[in-house]
């Protein structure tokens, strides 16, 4: 049942851009590797980074002179570095944080095959690399994930006690719940976010939209709710999916947010509690040494295309490839979510001992 687990999952949750809209060119003067789509810029790096699976992820790093936070984003489902490049630049640009951005394995010109698990090896190593390779500090650091991204996020975040902050950005709650209204956790779902949400202590904002139909907005919502230490909410009236950054509240909330949790725990107010004092006393642990514990009892699902770009704030970022590689996963999710309805009905005949998280 695990390899039938393992392949519904990657129909359901991945749809890489196919080609990749970039390929990795070497600089000619300097060596240093780059988008072949985009120029060389002063501040921004491309690396290609190792993981514990095997794999190979490419990742960008820009650097912000005046930045005190670090945001690692985990993009949507059917996006890729190339289509992301420019909203980087301009997120950390108007939030001034450096930005770590990375495409999953089988993404990009990352090698391997998507999968959950291969998703929660390659976060790791990225942020391995911001500690290791930047220096940056697990408090000073924001995870930021969006759509199918909010899995690797959470997953990282129930396991990092003195992170900065976390941004849930159209999270789901689970892959299956996506689809089906389900009250329980079942073994064969993935990305179960609904139950890590609790394990995770510092600030969290959720962002969705109202009228999101890929990613129903109660999601969020629902998130929100079961979160710790909950910062108010962003509900984008008639936000979809994959236009968010389209709003002009969205870089405004945002950079209200950044700013805020940038501010002394005891300075903060988050909306609805403030961090505990006791828990900031405790001596901060390096987070290279944290255990990135391989029994982790998750499978994985779906989500839908997410191509971030932005004319909020004077975020000016073209959405032409967005719109084009959106057209194109409908239609893969729509077949895919006829094939996976009758492979749910015949795994849940045979799975009725099926545990419960």
């Amino acid at each position: 049942m695990g390899g039938v687990t393992s392949s519904m999952a990657a129909k359901l949750a991945f749809f890489p851009p196919n080609p990749p809209s970039y390929k990795l060119v070497a600089d000619e003067m300097t060596g240093l590797l780059l988008l072949s789509t985009f120029p060389h810029r002063e501040n921004v790096e491309i690396l290609k980074l190792p993981t514990r699976k095997g794999t190979e992820v490419v990742g960008m790093y820009i650097r912000h002179p005046m930045a005190t936070s670090t945001l690692l984003y985990s993009h949507g489902n059917a996006a890729d570095l190339g289509q992301m490049y420019e909203l980087f630049v301009e997120l950390s640009i108007h939030l001034r944080v450096n930005l770590m951005g990375y495409d999953y394995s089988g993404y990009g010109q990352s090698s391997g095959k998507p999968s959950e698990q291969h998703t929660y090896a390659d976060i790791e190593a990225v942020y391995k690399c911001l500690e290791e390779g930047y220096g940056a500090k697990q408090e000073d650091i924001i995870l930021y994930g969006q759509s199918v991204g909010s899995g690797p996020t959470l997953d990282l975040a129930a396991r990092l006690p003195h992170l900065r902050a976390v941004v849930l950005h159209s999270p789901i709650l689970s892959g299956l719940r996506v689809m089906y209204p389900v009250k329980k956790s079942y073994w064969f779902d993935i990305y179960k976010n609904i139950d890590k949400i609790q394990l995770v202590d510092c600030p969290v904002l959720v962002i969705h939209g109202t009228a999101d139909e890929v990613v129903d907005c109660s999601h969020g919502k629902q998130l929100w709710e079961l979160s710790k230490e909950k910062y108010e909410p962003l509900w984008l009236k008639g936000g979809n999916h994959c236009d968010l950054e389209h709003h002009p509240e969205y870089i405004r909330h945002l950079k209200k947010f950044v700013l805020t949790v940038e501010k002394p725990p005891s300075q903060r107010y988050t909306g609805s509690r403030r961090r505990s004092t006791d828990q900031q006393l405790l001596p901060p642990r390096k987070s290279t040494d944290i255990v990135f514990e391989a029994s982790r009892k998750s499978t994985d699902r779906r989500e839908k295309p997410r191509h971030s770009t932005d004319k909020a704030e004077k975020l000016r970022v073209s959405f032409d490839q967005v719109e084009r590689s959106r057209r194109s996963v409908d239609c893969c999710l729509e077949k895919s979510r006829k094939s996976v309805d009758h492979q749910l009905e015949r795994g849940r005949k045979s799975v009725d001992r099926i545990r419960t998280g």
